[in-house]
């Protein structure tokens, strides 16, 4: 991990079409401003963590869904024979 110190105004660069700027300082925050393509994913990391939680979920319920389905079936095929 890098760690900077940069004043109210000032910026870094992330490879050739990345800039973070430090546009205000309060008293507890920093605000930034991130320059970057459209194409780049930027997300704040507690939003990041609730999408792969969300994700994660989802991928449960699928689960439970498919097996669900697969235990009808079972029951409908042995009540038919």
């Amino acid at each position: 991990m890098l760690v900077l110190r940069r004043k109210k105004g000032e910026a870094i660069k992330i490879g050739d079409n990345i800039t973070v700027t430090v546009s205000d300082i309060g008293q507890d925050c920093v605000q930034i401003a991130i320059d970057a393509p459209r194409e780049i994913s930027i997300l704040r990391s507690e939003l990041a963590e609730a999408a792969k939680v969300n994700q994660e979920s989802a991928k449960a319920d699928r689960e439970s869904i498919k097996n669900l389905k697969n235990m009808l079936k079972n029951q409908k095929d042995k009540t038919n024979t």
